[in-house]
């Protein structure tokens, strides 16, 4: 299936796919959006079943996941790209590393892991989702994205809150069961495209060994840990983010000018 999507920035210029996290939308990136469309075309989508984009029937797999960004590539003629992901979003990255890498050119994975244990807990998370609607998930949720003065802030829970509630319940219970069957870790030292890993210290979901228990693995890999960020780090820390996002995605830029005749 095609995403919703969203495009911003140059035409012309280099693609970064930006990829949203259980539970949210393309709206995730809102912080990110005018620092990176300035040097890039910017490809921001939903997840099945989250913002606009329907949930498919049936369980999900991570293969369905990478499968709905290759399609997008497709549709939109885009050959090859930049990508980042929250969470979900970063699993969904690891997965088109490791089998499509091709397309891919850089990879920054935001506050994800390669396996998520104990796999009974997210299994129980699509049983709410399905039994209670995702409404119900919305405080507990909250407190494990933001750290607390962010979590009870107005803006913020009407806002993350309101998009979360907004989640297909079944969409969300079959990516919920797609994190459940989620490991990732044989294909980590597979992974070619140079990688960035950023994590929040105070991420309950994720926590800093997630992260580094990536970059241990894929050759090459950098690890940053955010002070001050929980799970969605890119919004708390935006700013520091997109800095390093920007030298991430840049470099390519300069080392291609810098191999020019």
């Amino acid at each position: 299936m095609t995403p919703h999507y969203e495009l911003a920035g140059p035409e012309g210029a280099e693609v970064v796919v930006l990829s949203n996290s259980l539970g949210t939308d393309l709206g995730l990136w809102d912080a990110q959006l005018p620092a990176l469309a300035e040097r890039f075309r910017v490809l921001r989508y939903d997840q099945r079943g989250h913002g606009r984009t329907p949930a498919a029937p049936g369980r999900y797999d991570l293969a369905d996941l990478g499968g709905d960004v290759l399609e997008l590539l497709d549709h939109l003629d885009v050959e090859r790209a930049h990508f980042a992901g929250v969470s979900l979003g970063g699993m969904t990255g690891m997965w088109l590393a490791e089998h499509a890498p091709q397309r891919l050119d850089r990879l920054a994975l935001i506050c994800t892991s390669a396996e998520l244990t104990p796999r009974q807990a997210w299994r129980d998370r699509a049983a709410q989702a399905r039994r209670d609607g995702t409404a119900s998930m919305v405080d507990g949720s909250l407190g494990r994205w933001f750290t607390p003065a962010l979590a009870t802030d107005p803006d913020v829970v009407a806002r993350f809150g309101g998009a979360l509630a907004a989640c297909d319940d079944e969409g969300y219970a079959s990516c919920a069961e797609a994190i459940a069957e989620l490991d990732l870790v044989d294909g980590l030292p597979r992974i070619t495209a140079p990688t960035l890993v950023i994590a929040g210290r105070d991420d309950p979901a994720t926590p800093p060994p997630h992260a580094e228990r990536i970059g241990a693995a894929v050759p090459g890999a950098r690890v940053e840990v955010l002070t001050d960020a929980s799970h969605l780090a890119n919004v708390e820390r935006a700013e520091t983010v997109n800095r390093l996002l920007l030298h991430h995605f840049t470099r390519s830029l300069h080392e291609s000018s810098h191999d020019a005749p």
